[in-house]
């Protein structure tokens, strides 16, 4: 982190796609105390264009060097990319915020990295809800978490878990579950279409207690996540139904919205939730 005397804090922003470009608008435009460093992409060609189309001026870098430019290094790259911009972030010290959750689950010695480094690793809300209350919830005892997921068909196309097995979903006339099972395996399934999944798990019991199902449903327009925990303190049953983002289906448009929040709350005087 920079001296206190100095209180913007620069952001390194990897990824502009649906989540990237308009946390990078945000930030180009002014947010109290946060400043736009530096950006990578997967195609540094493609970025610079983006930036330029948008009247933004910033440095674009190789992944590696994101941590070089900033305080906070923000992740939103496809999920193969994700130890090619955290490793240096973790080593560097520095705030790890990270959208493709669900890497965290197959990678947990960054966890362990970022302990050694004195680096943080903080997961905005993203699509879900209720977060907070279930981070509550685990201080004392959950006996059960369970998410169900539906999207429309467009949103969970081309899934690893579908390609797999031969599932095509065109066509479909009828809600259809995809997949029952943990956490864990439904995130290895569906990397870019249910992080929602592996975030729940990290604030409650964990990625093999918490229970998943992932429906494509040809009936509705909005990416929906339906939340049910049950817990010594409290039962919860939270439903969040997301506006696809019209760049990728697969995101909803609160995802980028859920950062600029996080990012606010890094430097705001009044913080509200835990």
């Amino acid at each position: 982190m920079r001296a206190a005397a100095d209180k913007t804090l620069r952001v390194a922003l990897g990824g502009l796609g649906a989540i990237g470009l308009p946390v990078a608008r945000r930030l180009a435009a002014g947010l109290p105390g946060l400043s736009l460093a530096a950006v990578s992409a997967r195609d540094l060609g493609r970025a610079a264009a983006r930036l330029q189309a948008l009247g933004i001026a910033v440095p674009i870098v190789r992944l590696a060097a994101l941590a070089e430019t900033a305080d906070i290094v923000i992740e939103s790259l496809p999920s193969a990319l994700f130890r090619a911009i955290a490793e240096p972030a973790l080593d560097a010290g520095r705030l790890f915020l990270p959208l493709s959750v669900g890497a965290l689950l197959d990678h947990p010695d960054l966890v362990e990295r970022a302990k050694r480094r004195g680096a943080r690793i903080i997961v905005p809300t993203g699509a879900l809800l209720g977060l907070d209350a279930v981070r509550a919830a685990a201080e004392g005892e959950i006996r059960s978490v369970t998410l169900v997921t539906r999207k429309p068909p467009a949103g969970l196309a081309g899934a690893p878990y579908l390609v797999e097995r031969g599932l095509s979903l065109a066509g479909l006339d009828r809600p259809l579950k995809l997949f029952e099972g943990t956490a864990r395996d439904g995130v290895r399934g569906f990397p870019a279409n249910v992080n929602v999944a592996a975030a729940l798990a990290l604030a409650g019991i964990g990625p093999d207690r918490t229970r998943l199902e992932i429906w494509a449903d040809p009936g509705i327009e909005r990416n929906t996540h339906r939340i049910e925990v049950e817990a010594d303190s409290v039962r919860l049953s939270m439903t969040i139904e997301n506006v696809p983002s019209p760049e990728n289906p697969r995101t909803g448009r609160i995802t980028p919205l859920s950062v600029i929040a996080c990012l606010r709350g890094l430097t705001e005087t009044v913080r509200i939730g835990s």
